[in-house]
This record gives C-alpha cells, structure tokens and sequence, in this order.
C-alpha cells in the first residue's frame, strides 16, 4: 500500500507513513535523512539506506540496497533513480552513462514512460534531473545541465535537504574532477543549509569536507569533519573522509586516529596510505613501515594496486630519508604500472642515488621522468612539478646551488598555480621545501627561513618543513623562533619511537635555550 496524497492550492502533499520515519531511524548508523517518496512501505529501509550509503560515496552498496527496493516495489520509479545516480561519481569525475541507461531502461523504455512512473511532480522533477544527467552531448556539458536541473529542483521544492544535498554534490562536479574554487564555495553555502537543517546529515558534512579540503578553507571544513565519523560510523569513506580536513590542518593525531577507524571498518584498506603518512609525521617510523610491507604483501598476493604501493613507497622514503632500510629495497616491476606510479619509483630513486653519490643513476632516472612527461598530456602540471624539483637536487648534487634554486622557484610557483589537490603532497618533496633546505646548506638561513614560511601555507604543520623552519631559524640567530618550533615538533613527536633521533635534535636545542621557552 502507498501513501497517500492530500490536494491543497494546487500542490501535492505527500503525507508520510510511519514506516518511513522508523526507516529512516534504523539507519542512524550511516546517518539520519527524511526523504518522504511514494514507494512502497516494505521497500523504504532499502531506498533509504541506499539514499544514505550514496552520501558516503559506498556506491557500490548503495547500488545493492536501490536494487533491494526495486525488488520490493518493481514500480518505484525514485529507487531507479537512485541506482541510476550511482554510476555517477562527481568529485572523482567518473561516470558510467552506459550501466546509468541500463537501469533507466528497466524503468521504462522512454523518458516519458519512465516519468508516468512517478506519481507526484517532485518526483518527477527528479526523473528529469536525471535524464539530463544522462542524455545527450559531452559529459561536462551534461554535468553543467543537471547542476542546473538540480537548481530548479531545489527552488521549486525548498524544503527538500535531499534536492539541497545532491544539488551541492553536482556543484563539486563542475569542475570535472579538478578543484573549482568557485563552484565549490557555491556547493558550500547549499550544504551548510542542510548541516545546519539536520546535524545528523551524511551528505551535508562529507559536501563541506569537500568544499573546504584545502589549507586555507580548511578551518571551516573542521566541525564537519568532527561530525562526519559520528554520522557515520559504518561508512568507511565517512572515517577516511574527515582526514582531508586534518591533513589540510596539519592536525597528525586526528588524522592517524581517522584512518586506523577507517581501516577497522572496512576490508579495502581505505585509510592505510594517509595513515601511513600521518605515523611518518608523527615520527612512527615503524608503524609507517609495517603498513608499507603490508601493501607490498597485498600487491604480491594479488590483492593490491602495485601503484598505491609506489605513493606510499615514495612518501615514506621522501620524509624519512632511509635510503638504505628496507622500504627502499622494495623490489617490484612496476613497467606495467600507470606512468605516475613509474615517476614515483623514478624520483625515489633519483633521490636516493643523489644521497649515495651516484651521479649516472640519478641522472638515469631524471631522463626517465623528463621523458615520460613528454610523452605524456600537456595538463600534466604535478609531473612536471616532481621533474624540476629531481632536476633542482641533481642541479645541487652536481655543485650548481644557484641553477637548482631556479628550478625549485619554477617549480614552486607552477605548483601553487594549480588547484590544490588533497591529503599528502602530491609531488611527494614540496619544492618550497627542498629550496629551503638548499637555502640552508649554502648558508643562507634567512632566505631558508622565508621557503619553509611559504612551504607551510600548503601543507601546513608538515614535520620535514618545521624541522627545515627550525633548524633555518636556529642557524639565522632567531632562537625564539626556533625554540617555538622545536617545542611545535616535540608536541607532534609525542608518540614517536623510542630513540627518534629527530626528537632528541628538538629536546637538546630546547634545553640549550630554557629562557627562550613560549
């Protein structure tokens, strides 16, 4: 039996059953929506938790629970929209239109057909939405349509949060998977309507983590971000997803702290690359180094990208500088690997030969990431940052201190031109702070010191570049500076491993300059 519908000045009430409210309850793990629809009463707990599992991007769950509802009510035209949605992935830019207008066509073999499904205009409007998001023309001119669609939605139905919600979420794809600030900020104020409308709301908290996931709008990402892993207990990518926020920030325990619940809920290992990051920063050099094996174990039994053990490799070897243990003597082919993973291994060991002396190697791998750069798209701006910056430290190695510093500088400046993409550096050595440490060893600590400055308005409280800040200051006379950047470190380092060399370096500056103390 359906609801039914209550006539008044030309509108359509929908007058919900009990059912759906206590629906709607039983998925407080996943969060709390009102999505008031006239499908069956028996098919509601699986429309709703595919609802809130498509929040939390679990699309793939969210697909299953929608084909639960159809099979309970083969006549509920908004559990095909739903699944129909799932196949769109705004902010990783993936969509599969094909599989989207295969479930369309289970509907109803026409659009027309398909609306005569839906029994009320709201529901209707959603059926339009998505057959725009699914029609004809290029992908971003069809996003650009449905973000519209979306619009109209919600202004024709103001007090829908689930219009607001996915409306918010299409903003976010505009800019067809690269950081839009300005449809962003848009996507923003619609979700922060809803989180303020209903605390309890997936989608609102995890749109605004997405909105603010940047170092300078951070801080307004940060009460969502302390809400979403509440929400959302059991949504993996809601535990992971608060992280962005306390990378952006800096904030290492928080960001350890979201990855391990990350990783207790689920079995795809969701959080382990951020949280190896995050134990590196924290001077938990063996915890990052288990989990590092573990990826290496998981690549060899087949159950693993070989490309994520690449980031994680060259993060871990980046920020540790151990050239010599075990992380480093991974062994892995990584030829049939995407070219980002090959410019990973190649900068890595670029890297790790300029330490060992060896010129032919570090040049050898040079060529390797100039020549696969050529190759490669011209949009391709981090692979030509993580190309200068390899250039800039073989430049040093070979004596040319000025020539390096140049190519940190373009380096630097091509970086902060492009759109800040999440989470740990993605050119894994931010040039700002391999040109401060170069600064550094040529006797130039002042300039060093402004580097790290610039370096951490992108990756703010990152250890390497407070150590760089620390040292810089020390060697420039500022001890006061230093000594609040020493102290800084000592509070990251609070659970680092016994006998972190780092810490000791922090503790014995901190006792030479007692008076100095903030």
């Amino acid at each position: 039996m359906r609801p039914s519908f209550i006539r008044r000045a030309g509108t359509v009430t929908l007058c919900v059953s009990a059912l759906v409210t206590a629906a709607t309850t039983a998925q407080s793990r996943l969060g709390t929506i009102e999505f008031p629809n006239s499908g069956a009463p028996a098919a509601q707990a699986a429309f709703l938790r595919g609802t809130l599992l498509l929040h939390s991007f679990e699309y793939e769950d969210a697909a299953r629970s929608l084909r639960e509802a159809q099979r309970l009510d083969p006549g509920f035209a908004m559990a095909y929209w739903g699944e129909a949605l799932s196949y769109t992935h705004p902010v990783w830019n993936q969509q599969d239109r094909t599989a989207a207008r295969a479930v369309l066509a289970r509907l109803g073999p026409t659009p027309e057909a398909r609306k005569a499904k839906a029994p009320t205009p709201r529901e209707q409007a959603y059926l339009e939405t998505i057959e725009i998001l699914y029609g004809e023309g290029s992908k971003p001119h069809r996003d650009t349509l449905y973000a519209g669609a979306m619009e109209r939605l919600v202004n024709a139905f103001p007090d829908d949060d689930e219009a607001k919600a996915f409306y918010a979420l299409a903003l976010l794809g505009l800019g067809q998977g690269d950081r839009d600030v300005w449809s962003y900020m848009r996507a923003a104020a619609v979700a922060q309507q809803v989180f303020e409308h209903n605390p309890d709301h997936p989608g609102a908290a995890h749109y605004l983590i997405h909105s603010f996931d940047d170092p300078t709008h951070a801080p307004l990402g940060l009460k969502a971000a302390r809400a979403y892993s509440r929400i959302a207990p059991d949504a993996a990518h809601a535990q992971h997803m608060t992280s962005h926020i306390f990378v952006a920030l800096g904030l290492w325990d928080d960001v350890v702290a979201a990855n391990q619940q990350a990783m207790r809920v689920t079995e795809r290992q969701l959080g382990r690359s951020p949280l190896a990051y995050g134990y590196v920063q924290q001077g938990r050099l063996r915890d990052a180094a288990r989990l590092v094996e573990e990826c290496r174990a998981d690549v060899e039994r087949q159950r693993g990208a070989a490309g994520s053990l690449e980031r994680m490799r060259a993060m871990y070897l980046v920020d540790t500088r151990d050239w010599q243990g075990p992380v480093a003597r991974i062994p892995i082919d990584s030829a049939s690997q995407p070219g980002w993973a090959r410019t990973a291994r190649d900068f890595t060991d670029g890297l790790g030969a300029i330490q060992r002396s060896d010129a032919p190697q570090a040049e050898a791998s040079l060529n390797r990431v100039a020549a696969r750069r050529a190759r490669g798209p011209a949009s391709a701006g981090n692979d030509e940052v993580v190309e200068r910056t390899l250039r800039a430290a073989v430049l040093f190695a070979q004596q040319k201190g000025d020539a390096a510093l140049a190519e940190l500088e373009r380096a630097a400046a091509l970086e902060e031109s492009l759109p800040f993409e999440f989470g740990p550096p993605a050119t894994y050595k931010p040039p700002r702070e391999l040109q401060g440490e170069i600064l550094l060893q040529m006797d130039r600590p002042g300039d060093g010191v402004r580097a790290f400055d610039l370096a951490l308005r992108r990756t703010p409280d990152r250890a390497a570049t407070l150590l760089g800040l620390a040292r810089a200051s020390a060697k420039a006379g500022d001890a006061a500076r230093a000594v609040a950047t020493y102290w800084q470190l000592k509070a990251i380092w609070h659970r680092a491993d016994p006998g972190f060399q780092l810490l000791a370096e922090a503790e014995d500056y901190l006792a030479r300059h007692p008076s100095e103390r903030p």
